[in-house]
Formats: structure tokens, sequence, C-alpha cells
């Protein structure tokens, strides 16, 4: 049984940074594409980053890109998303979520995703 386990979250001060990280168990991680998501207050979930197993060109959300990283540590089954120049807006609980067989069309997707780890949140301060 595939098993996620996010860490990381924290109050961090608008402008910093911070890095997620997702640990996986369970399955052959080499196998599965990753992805971040991300639950504001009062808000649906929404797609953050990801990546396929063989690494890759990884997928942002426009309104991440050039300030989020998304990687992956095949050999430690790791996942991170490194995150800086934070604002107020990238508050929330962020997801880490596995698929097995998720095509480059469905990154984005959520019902791709077969495992979700339960979640870790990042409070932007001002």
């Amino acid at each position: 049984q595939v098993q996620l386990v996010e860490s990381g979250g924290g109050v961090v001060q608008d402008g910093g940074s911070v890095r997620l990280s997702c640990a996986f168990s369970g399955g052959a991680f080499r196998t599965y594409s990753m992805g971040w998501f991300r639950q504001a207050a009062g808000k649906e979930r929404d797609f953050v980053a990801a990546i396929k197993g063989n690494g890759g060109t990884p997928r942002y959300a426009d309104s991440v890109k050039g300030r989020f990283t998304v990687s992956r540590d095949n050999a430690k089954k790791m996942l991170y998303l490194q995150m800086n120049s934070l604002k107020s807006e990238d508050m929330g609980v962020y997801y880490c979520a596995a698929g097995a067989r998720i095509i480059s069309s469905t990154l984005e997707t959520q019902t791709a995703y077969d495992h979700w780890g339960q979640g870790t949140q990042v409070i932007v301060s001002s």
C-alpha cells in the first residue's frame, strides 16, 4: 500500500522560502508521477506542480512558475517542492499525490492521482 507523508510546512515570512518534502513508501517510486496540490482556506484544492517518474520537464501552475521548483530523488523515494518568494496567496495546505498511470495531459488533474498524503500547512506572514 502506497503511503505519502509530507513535511516541511510552517510559518514563513512574506518573500521567504521553504522546502516541502514528501516521503513515499509501499511501491515502486520511479513508476509513479508525483504532484503537489494546495488548498487555501475556503477554496478548492488546486494544482501546483508535478513531475513524471523519470523526471523530465516538470509542470507548474502559472501562479508559481519561476518561484517554485519540484524535484524528486528516486533513490531516496522523496519528492520535494522548493518554494521561493512566497506570497500570501501561497498559503494553504499542501498535498503530495502519486499516480501510477498518469499521462502528460493529465498531470494537473487531481482525479488522475491514486494516492494522497495528509497535507502540510504553509502560512505566510506579513
